[in-house]
């Protein structure tokens, strides 16, 4: 089988990768085109545009920073829109609010193509280890046919209906996700500002009704102030606004959601941004430094 991968940043080339070692076909196209060396190392083809990715392949994946990457991808000069056409698929895994993936696949069904939305759930090593959650909607008939693919890259993939609602799964999560990033940092931040050792923290969390991957696999780096980025802060940042967005639209108060909102606002103007989304532990940490 056959694939196109548009985007290689720290997810789009883990995926990339895996498919490659699982025996598929993978040609690839970054921006910056240097970044497809490595994975050309691995077997990959390079298309010099999105277009010529599309053109070779019946179905593209992309995953891609931002709604403004994910739309410029598809109608920029040799974008996606310029060869696709019936019997081609795309498949936008990139993580954005539903406007955009209504947007991108109402064009795409005008050319005759199909499209499926597939945010995924996970960040660096899931996709490095296939071990990525898939949130689909759209196209169920693309969607049978990636299946395939998808086996590949996660552990589970699930088919959430129309269009938008991939979409809106995956700003749910990740709402809830940096919501509790930041519940975490506050709780390590009071441990030890109030005399206890943060590591017995860990170990007391670990054994209760809270204990979570995220805790287990975070915490100790944190403790450590490591933060080389698996899922970058300011994607964070982008979801949580995202997720906020959703709310206004359907009057849902979200208090918490929007102050954690506003510390990883915080996070970025210090200049965090490009770190892991842990490192939004800085801006409690900071009021300890500046008190």
């Amino acid at each position: 089988m056959e694939v196109g991968f548009l985007g290689l940043g720290i997810m789009g080339k883990a995926m990339s990768m895996n498919l490659l070692k699982n025996g598929f076909k993978v040609t690839v196209w970054n921006r910056t085109l240097s970044k497809c060396d490595e994975v050309v190392v691995h077997g990959a083809s390079v298309g010099e545009t999105p277009a010529e990715v599309v053109k070779k392949c019946n179905i593209t994946i992309a995953i891609l920073s931002d709604p403004a990457a994910a739309l410029s991808v598809v109608f920029d000069k040799d974008g996606v829109l310029d060869q696709i056409c019936s019997g081609k698929g795309y498949i936008d895994m990139s993580t954005v609010d539903p406007e955009t993936s209504w947007k991108i696949s109402e064009a795409i069904a005008l050319k005759g193509g199909h499209f499926l939305e597939a945010p995924v759930s996970g960040s660096k090593q899931p996709a490095e280890t296939g071990q990525l959650v898939i949130l689909a909607a759209g196209d169920k008939a693309l969607y049978e046919e990636a299946v395939p693919a998808f086996d590949v890259l996660g552990k589970k993939s699930f088919f959430l209906g129309p269009v938008g609602n991939g979409a809106k799964m995956k700003l749910v999560v990740n709402m809830i996700m940096g919501s509790v990033m930041n519940a975490f940092s506050e709780g390590l931040t009071l441990a030890e500002r109030s005399g206890l050792n943060p590591h017995s923290l860990l170990d007391v969390l670990d054994l209760g009704g809270i204990a979570n991957p995220m805790f287990r696999g975070k915490g100790p780096e944190m403790v450590k102030d490591n933060y080389s980025p698996a899922f970058p802060l300011k994607h964070q940042q982008k979801d949580m606004r995202l997720a906020l967005a959703l709310g206004d639209q359907n009057a849902v108060s979200m208090p918490v959601a929007a102050a954690a909102n506003e510390a990883f606002k915080k996070a970025r103007s210090m200049g965090l941004g490009d770190l892991d989304f842990s490192a939004v532990y800085e801006t409690v940490k900071l009021l300890k430094h500046s008190s």
